[in-house]
């Protein structure tokens, strides 16, 4: 080996220097100056397990950022699968808002700000979401057709499709068809939202069956009866449950167009005025949290985000269980792993962990064998 060879092979200062950058806010406290700088980041996805890895995010100081450094933090985020991302300080390197540094400029230069920024930073990072919006104001009927889906005039119905496609994969155990391709095409610097387009388009609509005119409005306004369970479903949901799916403050796959409002409207679009969720009737009918019922088992897979509306607490006539597993969504009693597309007798093979969803039916067998045996009476001797 020469010197050239030695010096070529040794560890890197550096884990990437690539710049990236955002736009970020210049006073994070002002209600009327909504005025931008860039900012400029860096991120290393070289160590990332995905889809369950962590992101560590490194704080740059007071001080230019000129790249991710290898230090220690390299050593924790390969031991964690973690990917990593730190933002430039403002005002420092590359990410001054002005050209003057004069002590007027400055005022927006504090530990405050700083703060902030990288409370945003921390949103920015939902990148799907943020695109999709972004070009939804810009041009929505090309990134409507780059979907499949350009006849949902209806920009909230388009975000709704979008969104139901990947908390599918999630819901029905399925989390690799949506993880391992973003983060490939993340590793690869290829378009996100073009990738998460051949998605929908490929597993959501295409392998799953999903129509994209039962998220239309004016489909779900149609009264003859057809396959489509959609008209019903939204009744149930409009006029009963509520079971609204809004976006969360931070961190989600939905856009924050899908709002209360958004729901409500679409109940008063498709069934017309009068057509409003009684949830305080609902409950108290079914007895809320405090279910009359008996010989009940309620079982939900970790990863099924309807577990929360299910039963929690668990008792000996209506006992309750998580089957545990990255893959363990909604319905994995019955259906295994994932639960789309149908598995013949539930097959929980390709459960991550096949033990957890079979310990669960062992002791829901255990249950039914004992009701049904209080079901039979003893012969009568005559």
């Amino acid at each position: 080996m020469t010197a050239g060879d030695e010096l070529s092979a040794a560890p890197s200062r550096y884990l990437t220097r690539e710049e990236r950058w955002m736009s970020q806010r210049l006073d994070h406290f002002s209600p009327t100056d909504h005025r931008q700088f860039n900012q400029r980041y860096f991120e290393f996805l070289d160590y990332h397990d995905d889809p369950t890895g962590p992101v560590f995010l490194r704080i740059c100081g007071e001080s230019s950022c000129d790249g991710l450094p290898n230090d220690y933090l390299a050593v924790i985020a390969k031991k964690f699968g973690a990917a990593v991302v730190t933002p430039e300080h403002r005002y420092y390197g590359k990410s001054s808002p002005f050209d003057s540094l004069t002590t007027d400029n400055l005022r927006f230069l504090s530990s405050k700000q700083a703060l902030f920024d990288l409370a945003v930073f921390r949103q920015y990072y939902q990148e799907i979401t943020r695109l999709v919006d972004e070009q939804l104001r810009l041009d929505s009927h090309s990134v409507k057709a780059l979907f499949g889906a350009d006849s949902l005039k209806n920009d909230g119905d388009f975000l709704f499709l979008l969104a139901d496609a990947a908390a599918t994969t999630f819901q029905y155990g399925n989390p690799d068809a949506l993880c391992s391709p973003l983060a490939n095409a993340k590793k690869k610097g290829e378009s996100l939202v073009e990738t998460y387009a051949h998605f929908v388009k490929d597993y959501f609509i295409k392998k799953l069956g999903t129509t994209v005119s039962s998220y239309d409005q004016e489909y779900l306004k149609e009264t003859t009866p057809d396959d489509s369970s959609s008209r019903l479903w939204w009744f149930q949901v409009c006029s009963e449950v509520a079971y609204f799916q809004v976006a969360p403050k931070n961190d989600s796959v939905r856009s924050a167009q899908l709002n209360t409002r958004y729901n409500l409207d679409l109940c008063k679009n498709v069934y017309g005025e009068g057509v409003y969720p009684d949830v305080f009737m609902t409950n108290l009918y079914y007895g809320g949290t405090s279910i009359a019922a008996s010989k009940i088992v309620f079982t939900n897979g970790s990863q099924d985000p309807w577990r929360h509306a299910s039963k929690q607490n668990s008792s000996e006539d209506m006992p309750s269980y998580i089957i545990k597993c990255s893959n363990c969504g909604h319905g994995t009693d019955l259906r295994g792993c994932p639960q789309l597309p149908f598995r013949i007798e539930g097959d929980s093979s390709n459960c991550t962990s096949p033990e957890a969803v079979n310990t669960v039916r062992k002791q829901i067998v255990k249950h039914i064998d004992l009701w049904l045996s209080q079901c039979h009476e003893p012969t009568r001797a005559w």
